[in-house]
């Protein structure tokens, strides 16, 4: 039986080497057997195309380029033996330190080689990036999924590994299913992930999102005015469906237990009678469901 597999959380220090002394360390996993930092020409780091962030901040790059310029690169930079092209190496976590050595014009860089599988360096660049703050709300919530998606990890075990609530993976994972304009404004930062909660159950999501940003509304003015635009479309949506349009309450119902739950939640409510509807995407999650709803403990099976 394959061991399992622990979170990361706790040993990413190690691995990043921030607990290792100029000239000391702690033996490798894999690959450089000295578990030493040594030098790389950096033409042979090569940049990791699942690293959760895609955008690095012009100024923030000069700062760091104009600091390792002065000072060298003072944190390795973490890699792997690049699969498929011997000699090369890549970047685990450290990107934008590589970015920035390149345009400080360094020839090398130090690098701490690990052997790592592609959980792992999805893992811990996640790690990495969420625990320094890093990722914006989208990318963050793309990361998870992909964890989800690609390794099949449950919410639970996105959570365990990183470190956050699982009520805060599902919030997250929730900005995804956002109109594509709004999930432009998050990627930009120019809507917070609290703004894009606020307007997530308005009628036109979009509409609100450009009001938030073209007058600089804080987030509990974005909820307010979702509120209020929820209240004009409630009579002409109870309408075109019959009277079964969903009040502002029954959405935040709706919201509050697929937060608790971790899944989507659809209640449908007619004058105290109705329906509950809970969607799930895995085995996994349904399982965990039934644990929850017969009183046992949250199911975590680890790989």
């Amino acid at each position: 039986m394959a061991e399992p597999r622990r979170g990361l959380g706790r040993g990413l220090s190690a691995l990043l080497g921030e607990n290792e002394a100029a000239g000391e360390g702690a033996p490798a996993a894999g690959g450089d057997p000295s578990g030493l930092a040594r030098e790389a020409p950096i033409e042979l780091l090569r940049r990791n195309p699942d690293q959760p962030r895609r955008q690095f901040g012009e100024a923030e790059l000069e700062e760091l380029a104009a600091s390792i310029g002065e000072k060298g690169v003072l944190q390795p930079i973490l890699v792997r033996p690049m699969p498929g092209a011997a000699g090369e190496f890549q970047i685990v976590a450290g990107e934008r330190r590589w970015r920035a050595a390149q345009r400080a014009g360094l020839h090398t860089v130090p690098i701490l080689v690990r052997d790592l599988d592609d959980l792992d360096v999805l893992e811990i660049a996640i790690i990495e990036n969420v625990q320094r703050a890093d990722l914006n709300a989208l990318e963050e919530a793309q990361a998870y999924r992909a964890l989800m998606e690609r390794f099949g990890r449950t919410q639970e075990a996105v959570a365990q590994v990183v470190g956050k609530s699982r009520s805060h993976v599902a919030n997250a994972l929730r900005l995804l299913n956002l109109p594509e304009e709004v999930r432009d404004h998050l990627a930009a930062g120019r809507l917070s992930a609290g703004h894009a909660r606020a307007i997530a159950t308005a009628p036109d999501p979009g509409a609100l999102a450009r009001a938030v940003v073209d007058k600089d509304l804080s987030v509990r003015q974005a909820e307010a005015l979702s509120r209020q635009s929820q209240d004009r479309g409630a009579p002409a949506a109870r309408t075109a469906r019959g009277g079964g349009a969903k009040d502002p309450d029954t959405k935040l119902l709706e919201q509050d237990l697929s937060e608790a739950l971790g899944l989507v939640v659809d209640l449908d409510d007619r004058g105290g009678k109705g329906e509950l509807r809970i969607r799930y995407e895995t085995l996994e999650q349904l399982d965990d469901l039934c644990q929850r709803l017969t009183g046992g403990q949250p199911a975590y099976r680890e790989e």
